[in-house]
């Protein structure tokens, strides 16, 4: 297998992507990679720091990809008609490229890696600014967007892995799952709503 020329590390992040997206983030390796390439393995060392700098740029690309998905997702909307396309966004997100939606955890904490960290909070920023205008609390918010990351992504966990067997529409369950979350967004606005009246 001869070396090719002109290889960078954006290309060697996008030969990573389709790997993981393909065969599964934790089955990527350097050397799936290096044959994505049609280069030799210890060629990648030029590029990335081993594997663990290799699925780190993964998760800087992957969070670069969904901000730009969620910015397009909310563009124009507000309340629960953005919520709703935030959703169908993150479940297209989950099916077309499984292995960056593998990859945002571990979710990093203050500190530890702050570009990785900054990255990530972006699209939470974005959610964060419905909901403060849905007149949820800015003290709430951080919880409120957990639960809707919770339900969401555990649905499409089990979605990935084949957890729903009935015979039951699962497009329609995960409808039904969205409107779940969003009632209880909305109730806990109309909840804050009161107490600020006089």
């Amino acid at each position: 297998m001869g070396r090719k020329v002109g290889i960078d590390v954006d290309d060697v992040v996008a030969a990573a992507v389709r790997v993981a997206d393909r065969d599964g983030l934790d089955s990527l390796t350097l050397t799936l990679v290096a044959n994505e390439l049609g280069i030799k393995t210890p060629s990648l060392y030029n590029h990335v720091e081993g594997l663990p700098g290799l699925r780190r740029l993964i998760t800087l690309h992957a969070a670069g990809v969904f901000t730009g998905i969620v910015t397009e997702a909310l563009d124009g909307l507000e309340g629960a008609d953005a919520l709703r396309s935030l959703a169908r966004a993150d479940r297209r997100f989950a099916q077309e490229h499984p292995g960056l939606y593998q990859s945002f955890l571990p979710a990093p904490r203050p500190g530890e890696d702050d570009e990785v960290y900054d990255a990530m909070a972006e699209p939470v920023y974005l959610i964060a600014h419905v909901l403060l205008d849905m007149g949820i609390p800015q003290s709430e918010a951080v919880h409120l967007i957990r639960a809707l990351r919770s339900l969401l992504h555990g649905f499409l966990d089990l979605e990935a892995k084949r957890g729903f067997g009935l015979p039951v529409e699962i497009e329609e369950s995960y409808s039904a799952a969205v409107e779940l979350i969003i009632t209880g967004i909305e109730a806990a606005a109309d909840r804050n709503s009161d107490e600020r009246q006089p």
